[in-house]
């Protein structure tokens, strides 16, 4: 083939001519987004950087050498090119491992492509569910000596979860095993038993070299027996359905008012799914309002109608309440809104799950609070076995049932990613611990609604002349909570207040006697503390608690079910070797014996309170007064 022949060369020739009819043609060249993914050392990193040479879209600092090397004829001199470039990539390494996702652009005549590299090793699995989370085709790679691995099974599931459907089986490093069809046959049959067990129907098997270049832009003479397209040929060529999104109801999830003058007021965001046309009638969900669009808005103007995938502004025909996190739905078909689901979690986090305490949730714009009960099951990637589990570890995949404390908009994520996929995050790290995808609402979630009554909060606390509030005492065994609580309440009495006490102890004699002292047992324990004293608080009582409540995320949940400037977090702040010292019910002598586990300070862990509304320092303060400090303060705030 002559130079005049090469695509490259007619590419550059055409940018070199006619720079506009070049922008023009690039400008509506298709994208696709592709993963590399599979186990650690199969090649991920080498493949992309020969991608990178073969396509000739390599990075600017990289260009001078590389014409440099252009003169250069034979295949040594083009490895040791390509050699320069893996070395390049090396940047995004640190000892050995690849710490992080890595997108890189490249493009053909034919198409533009986003490639995310993914690390293969079992820790950041995480960093693969990323990178798959926008992906429309994975390229799963296979050493040729190794075979199929647990981890190439982990990243092929995950993929097929994630709802990729293209998915190529690269078969890597076939140098090093003398280009044998037999291996390649056999790693593919193997393959093919697992894909299919995990409901992966076809797959595209190719023979490869990521580091001699075989079967990446053109069939290699050293494997006759494979007749299929290159990778290359491949990549320009899947069928990606791009309309897909837009054959299904109209959906978009407000991501910001937009409000620049009194005269304009539209509500931004990207189209999820469907199309809308002016003059539509739509739904605001979860409120239900509805309205009809009377314009849709860009930079570049005014859209008859805006398809999936496209940022705009709609503007309504009618002053609707509408904000971000809600969902603008086409009127007759909307989505449903639940705040109880089953899902699917992939947990992401060193830290393992904390069944029971609260999260944060983001689906699409929309974020609330969530708990999540212990898994129904885990999945054993290598067997596809549901697996018991109390709780879910780094790199779990687990079907889970959550509740949230109100309900969001959302659709199966079979049906919609957007609202359909979720992440969760640590309401006290900001950590992302687990990607999740939604199945569907619980029954009981559809048959349980609130109901209006008609004697308000303000009237029960009206009755009682006094405004409610939460005085949530928190420390360690042998701190002098459940005293000083007690003689609050007391004083309190006397003072004609309305109050109540939940004491620890009283409390496991009743409502929770069938709780334990683990770590989900304890969180389970305040849980239930903090919807009674929520109650209670509804009641307009003055409600008083007395528990050690260790753990900073689930006092921060407590002080989310009250309104704000009614939840005091009382810090009695006694070091453990005086509270150690008093033992007045020989719990710390039984727990040094070991036969008390899991006890506050000793085998586990207390989290002291980092700003609480008071803090009584029982070393410098007896009961009588601590107790009159705090109704001072609490009279004062009142």
């Amino acid at each position: 083939m002559s130079d005049m022949a090469d695509p490259i060369y007619k590419t550059d020739a055409l940018i070199a001519e006619d720079i506009d009819a070049y922008l023009e043609q690039h400008q509506h060249k298709s994208l696709l987004r592709f993963i590399t993914c599979g186990s650690v050392d199969d090649g991920k990193s080498t493949l992309i950087g020969r991608l990178l040479y073969d396509s000739k879209m390599i990075f600017e600092d990289q260009l001078a050498a590389l014409e440099a090397d252009s003169k250069r004829v034979g295949t040594q001199g083009q490895e040791i090119d390509f050699a320069l470039l893996v070395d390049g990539l090396a940047a995004e390494r640190e000892q050995g491992i690849t710490i992080d996702v890595a997108y890189r652009f490249f493009t053909t005549e034919k198409r533009k492509f986003i490639v995310a590299d993914t690390p293969g090793h079992e820790q950041y699995t995480r960093n693969m569910v990323t990178g798959a989370s926008t992906a429309d085709l994975a390229v799963i790679l296979i050493d040729a000596r190794k075979g199929v691995l647990t981890q190439t099974r982990r990243h092929s599931y995950l993929a097929h979860l994630i709802g990729i459907r293209n998915i190529v089986l690269a078969v890597n490093k076939m140098d090093l095993v003398d280009y044998s069809q037999q291996v390649f046959d056999d790693i593919v049959a193997d393959y093919t038993a697992f894909a299919n067990s995990i409901g992966i129907t076809s797959f595209v098997p190719m023979p490869i070299s990521g580091f001699k270049g075989d079967n990446i832009t053109a069939n290699s003479p050293n494997t006759p027996w494979y007749t299929g397209k290159p990778l290359i040929e491949h990549l320009e060529t899947v069928e990606v359905d791009v309309t897909a999104d837009q054959d299904k109801p109209f959906r978009m999830a407000v991501q910001w008012v937009n409000r620049p003058n009194l005269d304009f007021r539209g509500f931004s965001g990207q189209i999820a799914t469907g199309i809308v046309k002016a003059g539509d009638a739509i739904r605001v969900l979860p409120s239900g309002k509805t309205s009809t669009v009377s314009r849709i808005v860009t930079l570049d103007g005014d859209l008859d109608e805006a398809v999936a995938g496209q940022s705009v502004t709609l503007c309504f025909a009618d002053e609707i309440d509408c904000s971000r996190g809600d969902v603008i739905a086409i009127a007759d078909t909307p989505p449903e809104a639940a705040n109880q689901f089953e899902s699917t979690l992939v947990w992401m986090s060193d830290e393992a799950l904390h069944v029971g305490r609260a999260y944060w949730m983001k689906l699409g714009t929309q974020m609330v609070s969530v708990t999540v009960q212990a898994p129904k099951y885990i999945v054993n990637v290598n067997t596809m076995e549901h697996l018991a589990a109390k709780t879910l570890d780094l790199n779990a995949i687990g079907v889970v049932e959550l509740a949230t404390d109100k309900p969001v908009v959302f659709e199966a994520y079979t049906q919609n990613r957007t609202l359909g996929g979720f992440i969760l995050v640590d309401k006290i790290t900001n950590n992302t611990v687990a990607a999740g995808m939604l199945h569907f609402s619980l029954r009981r979630a559809q048959n349980v609604h609130w109901q209006a009554l008609d004697i308000s909060r303000d009237a029960h606390a009206n009755l009682k002349n006094q405004k409610p509030a939460v005085l949530w005492f928190t420390g360690l065994s042998g701190s002098g909570k459940s005293t000083i609580a007690n003689l609050v309440e007391k004083k309190l009495h006397r003072m004609n207040r309305h109050t109540f006490l939940l004491d620890g102890d009283n409390v496991r004699h009743g409502l929770n006697k069938d709780l334990g002292f683990t770590e989900a047992d304890r969180i389970e324990n305040i849980r239930r503390v903090g919807e009674v004293a929520k109650l209670m608080a509804d009641a307009g009582l003055i409600v008083i608690t007395a528990f050690i409540s260790p753990f900073r995320a689930e006092r921060e949940m407590v002080r989310a079910m009250i309104p704000e400037g009614e939840f005091f977090e009382i810090f009695i702040d006694t070091p453990l070797a005086e509270a150690e010292k008093r033992d007045v019910k020989g719990l710390y002598k039984k727990a040094r014996a070991g036969d008390l586990k899991n006890f506050t300070g000793i085998d586990s862990p207390y989290e002291a309170p980092e700003g609480p509304e008071i803090r009584i320092d029982t070393t410098k303060m007896d009961a009588e007064a601590a107790a009159d400090a705090i109704i001072e303060r609490l009279l004062g705030w009142h």
